[in-house]
């Protein structure tokens, strides 16, 4: 309030005194005489006043119209002028818009319009590296897949737009099957921005899948290194390279890079089954049975698995089945009551010929979690004990319809593999096979797989066409016994 005050007293004083200076002006006697050819002019103060004022504006006009006419002269000449600055703000302006049309309809899914919005913006704005992105995007939404390889192309001449044009083309060679291209074009994105998660983790798949194990490994390092991998993760990785490594060097037949591979890969990661099965032939190789053992027995503490079962039989393979079985005993006290537990026992009992002790290592595991093997070892031991052909069918009869249990699975794709691999077979993805459950889908036979241990089971001898005879539950009886039995097996089971 009282600034508003005292802006309206200065403005009444301003008033106040140009009036009374106007009123002077126009009391004083005199005035200005000027004198041009022979004829004179004589002005009052207020009229010279006002020709000063009169004369000054002529003077500023005529240097605003002379400084135009050189701005236009220079404008036509290609300077850069106010007027040409005007123009460029105003392409500027429209460029810019485009370029937001452009964007929004690329969001929108509508590719072509995209296209159109970014070839106006570049005819505006004269700036590549903004309208090519969006002209490269747009076509790939389009489905013109060849126009956004030509502007990806285009990127490449950019050192700001490089990284973005190899990365475009390595994903159009990846979208076309092109592995190959679409390494060495990761090898080169990553070699522009090793930080990139991404091109890291296209890189590492591409290399795992091609086999170079040593590059897949720097890669590794790498994401380790710039924090895009947490570091126990890390180790598991690694421990899978190394062991994939070491299984190429024993291809190539270096025996002793690759037993120095595969106790590295143990090393990495104690709990990696493979890499105990592989450190541990190798400590056999030296003749180095306590150091089998302990790797062994520090996997088996981490997961049961019937492939470190066939690794440990393999360190005596002449070893009588009495013996065995004590010896075993040190490996399965840490897991006593684990399915894989207590069926490996039972097998060990089998080839013992001890059937009665056999039946109390599996226990209810074929009633209350009944597996393919389970339910074979129950056969085995009813066959071992005389029971009745019927009673033997229905077992191997009920082997049809539950489970095979675990075995390893890919956890992206839910794949079955017969053994372990780096790298999954059917979507290529890395270290995803885990030693689990399948998914089981429900059989759908015409009577009904709960039916066929009755139906077995009542199947008269004389029937040849169906029979199942002795000679068949023996090689059934074989067959679960060789698993920890016969060690020359085992090694064919647990080689690469």
């Amino acid at each position: 309030m009282l600034w508003s005050l005292i802006k309206i007293l200065v403005f009444v004083a301003i008033i106040i005194a140009v009036t009374l200076g106007l009123g002077t002006l126009i009391e004083t006697s005199g005035g200005v005489r000027i004198s041009i050819a022979n004829m004179e002019y004589t002005l009052s103060p207020l009229t010279a006043l006002i020709g000063v004022v009169v004369l000054l504006f002529a003077f500023w006009l005529t240097l605003k119209i002379l400084g135009l006419l050189v701005a236009v002269f220079r404008f036509l000449n290609g300077d850069e002028t106010a007027v040409s600055r005007y123009f460029d703000r105003n392409r500027e302006r429209k460029g810019f818009e485009a370029l937001a049309d452009g964007l929004m309809a690329l969001a929108s899914g509508e590719g072509r319009t995209a296209m159109a919005k970014a070839a106006k913006a570049e005819k505006y704005l004269k700036r590549p590296e903004l309208t090519n992105l969006i002209a490269a995007q747009a076509a790939e939404v389009s489905g013109d897949t060849r126009k956004a390889q030509q502007v990806y192309k285009r990127l490449l001449a950019d050192d700001r737009t490089r990284f973005v044009g190899v990365r475009g083309i390595m994903k159009q060679k990846l979208a076309e099957g092109d592995t190959d291209t679409a390494l060495k074009l990761a090898e080169k994105a990553f070699a522009l921005k090793p930080k990139h998660e991404e091109t890291q983790d296209v890189l590492l798949k591409l290399q795992a899948n091609n086999e170079d194990w040593g590059g897949a490994r720097k890669t590794l390092n790498a994401k380790l290194k710039h924090g895009s991998l947490p570091r126990d993760v890390h180790r598991r990785r690694d421990a899978v390279l190394a062991l994939s490594e070491a299984r190429d060097v024993m291809e190539e037949g270096s025996t002793i890079e690759a037993r120095e591979a595969a106790i590295e890969a143990n090393r990495l990661s104690p709990d990696l089954i493979p890499a105990a099965v592989f450190a541990a032939q190798g400590y056999i190789e030296q003749d180095k049975p306590r150091y089998a053992t302990r790797v062994l027995k520090k996997a088996w503490d981490a997961q049961p698995h019937p492939d470190l079962a066939a690794a440990f039989a393999s360190i005596d393979p002449n070893e009588t089945p009495e013996a065995r079985i004590k010896r075993f005993r040190n490996l399965t006290k840490s897991h006593p009551d684990h399915p894989e537990t207590k069926m490996l026992m039972a097998e060990l009992n089998i080839a013992a010929e001890d059937f009665p002790e056999a039946r109390r290592s599996i226990g209810k595991l074929a009633e209350d979690e009944p597996t393919a093997r389970s339910v074979t070892i129950m056969a085995a031991i009813e066959r071992g004990e005389g029971a009745d052909d019927h009673v033997v069918r229905a077992w191997l009869a009920k082997a049809l319809s539950v489970s095979r249990g675990p075995q390893w699975v890919c956890e992206n794709c839910q794949q079955i593999h017969a053994s372990w691999a780096p790298v999954c077979s059917n979507c290529s993805s890395f270290d995803t096979l885990s030693w689990k459950d399948p998914p089981m889908a429900e059989l759908s036979l015409p009577a009904g797989t709960e039916m066929l241990p009755l139906i077995v089971g009542a199947i008269e001898d004389k029937s040849a066409d169906v029979e199942v005879d002795d000679a068949q539950i023996i090689d059934v009886e074989d067959t679960e016994i060789s698993h920890v039995d016969d060690a020359e097996d085992a090694e064919n089971k647990t080689s690469p």
